[in-house]
């Protein structure tokens, strides 16, 4: 009975520990690889919002990434920044009721625009990032899985 005991008390610590040194919230952070396996992003956590950067990418082989730049950025003094290293995902914030992340902008550093942002992991574990213009239903979903 004291081994039971024991063994329960310790499955609830457990449990209350993961909870307590991991928010729902915080379950984004990390690295994440595109479906397409050509993107890998780390989302990382910024006061009560989050953000992400590139870290790797594969485009044209015969351009080093290190070399690539935000080319098509409507602003001019932003064309000559790297696209490794950029902040591509910002101000998005939890929503605890729709167990989302919602109210952010994504960027597009092909066509050089920014989008509406919301994001949430499936129940397989894979991110889902939509970027839309004002509408959720007129937009692009990405796919992302944990690396």
């Amino acid at each position: 009975m004291l081994r039971c005991f024991a063994c329960f008390f310790l499955f609830i610590a457990n449990i209350l520990n993961q909870s307590v040194t991991t928010p729902n919230s915080d379950r984004i952070c990390g690295k994440w690889m595109s479906a397409e396996k050509n993107l890998t992003v780390l989302v990382y956590k910024s006061g009560n919002q989050f953000k992400a950067k590139i870290i790797w990418f594969r485009d044209d082989p015969s351009l080093p990434m290190d070399e690539w730049r935000d080319k098509n950025n409507p602003d001019p003094a932003l064309r000559s920044r790297k696209i490794l290293g950029m902040e591509i995902l910002r101000d998005i914030k939890y929503d605890a009721d729709g167990d989302s992340w919602e109210d952010g902008m994504i960027y597009d550093a092909k066509h050089g625009r920014e989008w509406n942002a919301s994001a949430y992991i499936n129940k397989e574990g894979l991110l889902k990032v939509k970027g839309y213009w004002h509408f959720k239903f007129i937009g692009r979903t990405m796919t992302f899985h944990r690396v």
